[in-house]
């Protein structure tokens, strides 16, 4: 039992702590480890394994207590991963994998690992098994780690192959993916070719690996893309306050996750995936499960995931929170993106998808997209929207942009719309929705509204399912980035 006085900080963060040490002295190839975590521990509990010379391969097993919890009341719950001799440090140079609660077994070795993991050799030196106990319950998390070794010749370790920069594309034009999706190689059921394949069949372009606390899915996609379909790679940053998604980061890049909001380093972490040539995207903001909810705050996003998977009322208080921004926002904005957050059946690929405007498809068109906000949300490729509004000496603006005229000089908004039969079409300003029109039962037809800058400071597009609840909006069947209107 480890005392809750004994708890200090450690080297990976301001809620870490470092148990004593075991070994493989006398040439034992297997050791088992017991202990069990009060409540209130540490975000990261690190356990030292002194790995001994000649070993070809490291498998780690590991099972806790799920004792009967009270009402209300969490149980235990505990994720699992492991750092090299080169240490457990903030920047993850020692990192060799992370699965938190998804496989309770993986395996290490220099010519291959288990999903989650990266291969490489198991060098002799201090290993850190790294456990996080995600929640507890008042009896405390009682757990068990086994970890075996294989002595012999270590393999050779494949060099990785990234996905290319570049897909063939089709010029400027509108390009379709998801940026939030999950594969076995994190707590997903589905391949990375079924995601591939499950990626075409919805009609994307593109899409982004986003794995919870690693990168070892960036080398698995080889053979998956094609001229039809641009690989971007990055992860799901999970913290302990929110998680955010790294989006086209460099091949090979890995974000560290273990800090909360009241450690004040999220910041450096954002500016390392900006580094790194990503995008810094908080993800379901206002979601509820544990950890969820962001709370880092918007002042280092590039772009917010504002709808996530099939729309619920989580996605309606962020759309109406990214909105609130729009209106209080002076000159910088944060466009909104959606993303299927996709991790198995009947879960579906590409729902919602974000639809962007790019110079080609390549990672460096597509991010310059999304970051300028030259994107709308649709809930698959069977709806299209094209939005612009023109006004004063023949200007014109689109999606993203912004329409210079006078404050009282007429503007029209336009919203074309195919593949939304039954659907009603808004258009929302920073006073809130002035103009609805139910679309033909075709589902394609054109909705036009004037309005002036000294009235609306920009206008967005929403299309609505019918409503299901009185006095409530139906959920969203697909919405624009604004279009902003004055001179600044």
């Amino acid at each position: 039992m480890v005392g809750r006085r004994g708890f200090v900080a450690g080297a990976a963060g301001a809620a870490a702590f470092t148990l004593p040490g075991v070994s493989f002295a006398g040439g034992r190839s297997e050791v088992v480890l017991r202990g069990t975590l009060p409540p209130g521990s540490p975000d990261y509990v690190y356990v030292p394994v002194e790995m001994p010379r000649g070993v070809r391969e490291l498998r780690v097993s590991y099972a806790y207590d799920r004792p009967a919890v009270p009402p209300g009341t969490q149980g235990n719950a505990l994720d699992i991963g492991i750092f090299d001799e080169r240490g457990t440090e903030l920047g993850g140079r020692g990192f060799r994998g992370w699965s938190g609660g998804a496989r309770s077994e993986f395996f290490l070795r220099a010519d291959d690992a288990t999903p989650g993991y990266l291969p490489g050799p198991v060098r002799a030196g201090t290993w850190h098994m790294a456990l996080g106990p995600y929640t507890v319950a008042p009896q405390g998390l009682a757990y068990t780690v086994t970890v075996a070794l294989t002595y012999g010749t270590p393999g050779r370790t494949p060099a990785p192959v990234y996905p290319p920069s570049r897909a063939r594309g089709r010029g400027r034009a509108w390009y379709r993916g998801d940026c939030h999706l999950h594969s076995v190689y994190s707590d997903g059921r589905r391949t990375p070719a079924e995601i591939a394949a499950a990626a075409r069949a919805a009609g994307l372009d593109f899409l982004n690996t986003s794995e919870h606390n690693t990168h070892a899915a960036h080398r698995a996609w080889d053979g998956l893309w094609g001229d039809d379909l641009l690989i971007l790679t990055g992860e799901e940053v999970t913290t302990r306050s929110g998680h955010v998604v790294a989006v086209g980061t460099d091949p090979g890049t890995f974000v560290d996750w273990r800090y909360r909001a009241r450690d004040n380093r999220f910041g450096h972490y954002a500016r390392e995936i900006r580094r790194a040539g990503g995008l810094v995207v908080p993800a379901h903001p206002h979601a509820t499960c544990i950890g969820c909810n962001w709370k880092f705050g918007f002042g280092e996003a590039d772009v917010v995931e504002v709808w996530n998977g099939p729309y619920t009322p989580d996605d309606e208080v962020a759309l109406a929170d990214w909105d609130s921004m729009l209106s209080a926002g002076r000159g910088r904005w944060i466009p909104a993106m959606g993303s299927s957050d996709a991790h198995r059946e009947p879960q579906k690929v590409g729902e919602p998808q974000t639809v962007v405007l790019a110079d080609d498809l390549s990672r460096e068109a597509v991010l310059a997209g999304l970051r300028a906000g030259r994107s709308y949300v649709a809930e698959s490729a069977a709806l299209s929207l094209a939005f612009s509004a023109t006004g004063g000496r023949g200007g014109h603006a689109g999606i993203g942009e912004r329409l210079r005229v006078a404050p009282d000089a007429p503007v029209t908004v336009r919203l074309e719309v195919t593949g939304a039969p039954g659907r009603t079409a808004r258009f929302v300003t920073d006073q809130g929705v002035l103009h609805t029109a139910a679309l033909p039962a075709s589902g394609t037809g054109a909705v036009e509204w004037t309005t002036t800058a000294a009235y609306a400071a920009y206008v967005r597009a929403e299309v609505r399912h019918p409503a299901t609840l009185p006095g409530l909006p139906g959920a969203l069947a697909a919405f624009t980035n604004p279009v902003f209107l004055g001179s600044a």
